[in-house]
């Protein structure tokens, strides 16, 4: 028997507790028998712009990378993986030459 990924964080290792599904990655409990709302997170990049999972983007202004030395510069160009609901980090992003990190919404602009 084959359960759905999390709506969530499409994560496959989900588990089935009773009549609800529950995502161990990120705690997301849900039941599969009811009609899904279009809950997902948004965020709006520097202009205003929706952004969604898959866009390309550009810094708008030098990043320092926590914990190192690193800085992404003005215009680097990054794909978004998915975007999460937290305070100061929305996309999950992969930046070029940097690699996998999260990124604050509003420093990038849709490319």
């Amino acid at each position: 028997m084959s359960l759905p990924p999390c709506p969530k964080c499409q994560s496959e290792y989900v588990y089935e507790d009773q009549q609800m599904l529950i995502c161990p990655e990120c705690a997301h409990e849900w039941n599969p028998n009811e009609v899904a709302e279009n809950d997902e997170p948004t965020a709006k990049d520097a202009n205003g712009t929706e952004l969604v999972a898959g866009d390309k983007v550009t810094a708008v202004k030098d990043l320092k990378v926590k914990g190192s030395s690193t800085v992404i510069k003005v215009g680097t160009k990054a794909v978004i993986r998915r975007i999460i609901d937290a305070k100061d980090h929305q996309l999950d992003c992969k930046v070029d030459g940097v690699g996998e990190m999260m990124v604050t919404a509003a420093f990038v602009k849709k490319a």
